[in-house]
């Protein structure tokens, strides 16, 4: 793709009261735009960086048997007081104080357990029926106080909401243990190492949940944590009594919450009547576990993480581009030479992963522009490269950068 043809630029700008790294970064680098507190649009270079994110998520949710789905965001106030929740502080509502208000009172999407067990009910009836397991990725809405932290804590933010389906608590239990071990590879292959954290079961359950915790300084959580056994509890919970059975050192820090696993029990079954009958005939209330990650959450800590002092440093598998081709000069010699360059790494990697900064500007906005974006790989042509029948090949997590030929450029790619 030609740079020039990006809807976005970068920029110098911040809007007024953007503290966050995560937002300050993703806004220079053009990834976001800020609409309001806690509210952004995700620009063509930023929806990307989620595509990729998202993909990495469907492909480990598809993998322990779940099918996607996608429920409405707009939700009758019906549902809501059938479980209770109507009158939550983080619901918007629409509609309230109108005449005709059975029709026209709705809660705009926070979660989603109401609307998937209803559902759950057309398809689940007996034990044959089961296990299931469904998930989304999907707009939120939620009436944050504090919306402070970029991309990291939204009013409007994506997120993937997961709900499986169960005869008793021992098989929720083993597709828990399947779903944590899910959420393990998809951190992994996201670049970002998470601590599976015990956390309070706050109205759902009385027993643990479990928190995905990336350490980092601008975390909100504290989390107590032990790297010799993995032990880890959120600062709630947390009694070092809990971690006897191990002699390592217990540290504490602070951490974003990037996911996280629920027991439901038959909470949402016994207020929707989501029952079961079993081989005998008797009826079961069905067992359920939510289970949720925030993929613009995900990308925000990803940009948290992966910076420096110069812009992002994307992990390969979910940055923009694989390749970010710059030429610096527009002599025909140089524009000929990056053309064949580009030619070459889009049949490396595919066109659709290079980005060819063509623009007509100076090499010092050319190669911060470059830093800031944080494409894995950088590759420059330049009258310097052309004249040596090379071109300048350096990695945006290394300082040094090499002089290689077309050939051992390709090479290193395919490498």
């Amino acid at each position: 793709m030609l740079q020039s043809h990006l809807f976005s630029k970068t920029s110098k700008q911040l809007p007024e009261g953007e503290e966050s790294k995560n937002a300050q970064l993703l806004i220079k680098g053009g990834f976001i735009n800020k609409s309001s507190a806690g509210v952004y649009t995700f620009l063509p270079l930023g929806l990307r960086v989620l595509n990729k994110v998202n993909q990495i998520i469907r492909e480990e949710m598809n993998a322990i048997g779940a099918s996607e789905l996608l429920m409405p965001s707009l939700i009758q106030k019906k549902y809501w007081e059938q479980s209770g929740r109507w009158d939550v502080d983080v619901i918007y509502r629409t509609g309230e104080g109108a005449k005709t208000e059975k029709d026209f009172q709705y809660g705009l999407g926070w979660t989603h357990e109401e609307v998937i067990t209803a559902i759950a009910k057309h398809f689940i009836s007996s034990y044959k029926d089961l296990p299931r397991a469904a998930y989304q990725i999907q707009t939120k809405f939620r009436a944050e106080v504090r919306a402070q932290a970029g991309i990291l804590r939204g009013r409007e933010f994506l997120m993937k909401d997961l709900y499986s389906f169960h005869v008793d608590r021992a098989d929720l239990d083993r597709y828990y243990q399947e779903v944590i071990t899910a959420y393990k590879k998809i951190f992994s292959r996201l670049g970002l190492k998470a601590l599976v954290t015990e956390a309070s079961g706050g109205a759902f359950t009385k027993e643990y949940t479990h928190e995905f915790q990336v350490l980092h300084p601008s975390g909100e959580d504290t989390v107590y944590y032990c790297e010799a056994c993995g032990f880890s509890q959120n600062k709630e919970i947390y009694t070092p009594e809990a971690h006897k059975e191990c002699s390592g050192e217990v540290r504490s820090g602070q951490a974003i919450e990037v996911g996280n696993v629920f027991k439901l029990g038959t909470k949402f079954s016994d207020a929707f009547k989501l029952s079961y009958t079993d081989s005998e005939g008797a009826k079961h209330p069905v067992v359920m576990g939510s289970y949720g990650i925030g993929p613009t959450r995900v990308m925000g800590t990803i940009a948290e993480v992966h910076s420096d002092e110069k812009g992002l440093t994307w992990p390969s598998a979910v940055a923009p581009f694989s390749v970010h081709l710059i030429a610096l000069g527009d002599s025909s010699e140089v524009l000929l030479a990056a053309q064949k360059a580009y030619e070459l790494l889009s049949g490396l990697v595919g066109e659709s992963e290079v980005l060819y900064d063509e623009r007509s500007a100076s090499a010092g906005e050319k190669l911060n522009d470059a830093d800031l974006l944080g494409i894995p790989l950088r590759v420059v042509v330049s009258a310097k490269t052309v004249a040596a029948e090379k071109v300048e090949v350096k990695k945006r997590s290394e300082k040094t950068a090499a002089l290689m030929t077309l050939d051992q450029l390709e090479a290193s790619v395919r490498s």
